[in-house]
């Protein structure tokens, strides 16, 4: 039997997790960035901007978007690596769900990104080289892999040694006050979701992942652990969401 892991509030096998993981981005990737909107009211934009500046990222940069979804990262990345002669960065929009991937790639091609390259990929095997990015990108997408600390040891292994790691994700807000208000907006998720995206089951999944994704200090120690020398955190709206930057 395959180990147990944290599927929102349950405790499933890791294949299980796998499989409905899946169901949850089939059923939400045509409205994703709708309820994203709505459900952050447009902070999700700003915060995806900070950390893609927080990569340094430069013209030729080779740059890995994991668990990209429907492209914000990519196309941004994908700017900040062109190159004016032409000779632009790599950026590759890696997602292991299909139909996630399907709605990014058509985005992304709508909004004149060429530089851009689309692959299918689980995050605790990706199919590239030792050292072939000089960073990796990941936005709302490690409390939904099966094997976090897997993942962030593939992460480690395809940045190169002068690479970095932006791990953008909810976190904890520390003070209880702000910590109850948002509780509350959190269990208003569902019902959205219902109402636009016609099923409220895929954010109960969200919203319980995000109290089961591990706070900030011990998400350092796992990229720590995976093999990121240095770790640095910065909290944004006192602590709804927190990026992580690991260098080699």
């Amino acid at each position: 039997m395959s180990a147990q892991v944290d599927f929102g509030a349950e405790r499933v096998a890791a294949d299980e997790k796998t499989r409905r993981v899946g169901a949850v981005f089939d059923a939400v990737a045509g409205r994703y960035d709708v309820m994203n909107d709505l459900m952050s009211l447009g902070s999700h934009r700003l915060f995806k901007r900070i950390a893609a500046e927080m990569a340094r990222l430069r013209p030729g940069s080779r740059v890995l978007d994991l668990a990209g979804g429907t492209g914000d990262m990519a196309a941004l990345a994908a700017r900040l690596v062109a190159r004016r002669d032409g000779a632009d960065g790599n950026v590759v929009l890696a997602d292991r769900n299909r139909s996630m991937l399907g709605v990014g790639r058509e985005r992304l091609l709508n909004r004149g990104c060429a530089n851009v390259a689309y692959v299918q990929a689980d995050a605790v095997a990706l199919p590239f080289a030792d050292a072939a990015f000089d960073a990796v990108l990941v936005a709302f997408g490690v409390r939904n892999f099966t094997h976090q600390q897997a993942a962030l040891r593939e992460m480690r292994r395809v940045v190169g040694d002068d690479g970095v790691a932006v791990v953008l994700e909810f976190s904890r807000i520390e003070n209880p006050l702000l910590a109850c208000g948002y509780a509350a907006f959190k269990s208003t998720w569902p019902a959205l979701g219902r109402l636009v995206a016609g099923s409220a089951a895929p954010y109960r999944y969200l919203v319980e992942s995000i109290d089961r994704h591990p706070d900030q200090a011990t998400f350092a120690q796992m990229m720590r652990e995976a093999g990121f020398r240095t770790v640095e955190h910065d909290n944004l709206l006192a602590g709804a969401a927190a990026i992580h930057r690991g260098s080699p």
